[in-house]
């Protein structure tokens, strides 16, 4: 074999060996659920999230660090952007993000796929906006 032979060899291999592990590493790597992360700032009553797509699956909204003056709870409904009236789906009562530094978690079944968002309501006393330090939605 000639150096300019085994050179293009060597190359080949080294290719072929690059390729066969980049499959197996994307094979290897488990399924990942989307999120992201927000805050909110007084918002008032019938707050919309942003709205994002879900390929199906259960969707989980963590509030961190709620603030508001009056009552210590907030509602979070996930509904489903969709063309007429968007359906909505049931409503987690958020209390405990109130406490110091505490987190309050929804969770909500698989609803197939679409866009969606979700409501901040909190009954009838909408002059006492709420504030959250963190939001992280994963979907």
């Amino acid at each position: 074999m000639t150096t300019s032979t085994m050179a293009r060899t060597g190359k080949r291999a080294s290719i072929v060996g690059m390729a066969a592990a980049a499959v197996v590493g994307v094979l290897a790597m488990p399924a990942q659920a989307s999120s992201w992360s927000s805050s909110i700032t007084n918002a008032g009553n019938d707050f919309e999230s942003r709205r994002w797509t879900d390929d199906g699956g259960s969707t989980s909204i963590k509030f961190t660090s709620c603030k508001r003056s009056g009552t210590q709870a907030v509602n979070v409904t996930l509904r489903k952007d969709v063309f007429g009236p968007d359906p909505l789906y049931s409503t987690a009562t958020f209390t405990n993000c109130f406490n110091s530094g505490a987190t309050s978690t929804g969770n909500w079944d698989d609803h197939g796929s679409g866009d969606y968002y979700f409501v901040v309501d909190y009954g009838s006393n909408v002059y006492a906006p709420v504030s959250v330090s963190s939001l992280t939605v994963y979907y």
